[in-house]
């Protein structure tokens, strides 16, 4: 079996932010009463600044606390007489996210062991677990083949099962073709 090994395409396949699988799928948020823009200070219920608004969508905004980047449904934000407020500190948003992130990390650790499937962001069937190190994770491919990728590479999805961060093109693409 040809053993390629992907872990400097392991950069270039992240598409998909880990956040994004780390994250219960969630009914959409109520339209907010409030308008949220790009570039937003946001205070918390403490006066005091949180972060700012890095990122808005249709329902949801990214606020970066200078820790983390807390996505948040729109209708969480207010106003007062400074712009956006959030009913909570940054201490507590940041304490909340870094245990959400935990709590994310270790469950993908407890389901990274050798002979759980593995798909991809798009929903493929990619293979198996091979093995796991410091190293990275070998897959077993479904056409028998072996790749390695980086740790960061992996996530759950919504159901709990191991993913790639990455299409099952985008892995087919960073092989090396045999010849």
């Amino acid at each position: 079996m040809k053993f390629a090994k992907l872990a400097a395409a392991a950069a270039a396949l992240a598409i998909v932010p880990a956040t994004a699988y780390a994250q219960d799928a969630a009914p959409a948020a109520a339209p907010a009463a409030v308008e949220v823009t790009q570039g937003a200070t946001v205070t918390g219920n403490d006066g005091n600044a949180i972060g700012t608004v890095t990122q808005v969508s249709a329902d949801s905004a990214v606020v970066n606390t200078g820790t983390h980047d807390v996505p948040l449904p729109l209708n969480a934000f207010g106003t007062d007489a400074n712009g956006l407020t959030l009913n909570i500190t940054k201490t507590e948003l940041d304490t909340m996210m870094a245990e959400q992130l935990a709590a994310a990390e270790a469950a993908l650790a407890e389901a990274m062991v050798a002979g759980a499937p593995v798909g991809t962001a798009d929903a493929q069937t990619l293979g198996t677990i091979d093995t796991v190190s410091e190293e990275g994770v070998v897959l077993a491919l479904t056409d028998e083949q072996k790749i390695t990728l980086g740790k960061e590479m992996f996530a759950l999805d919504a159901n709990g099962a191991v993913i790639v961060l990455a299409t099952l093109a985008q892995i087919e693409a960073a092989i090396p073709s045999e010849g």
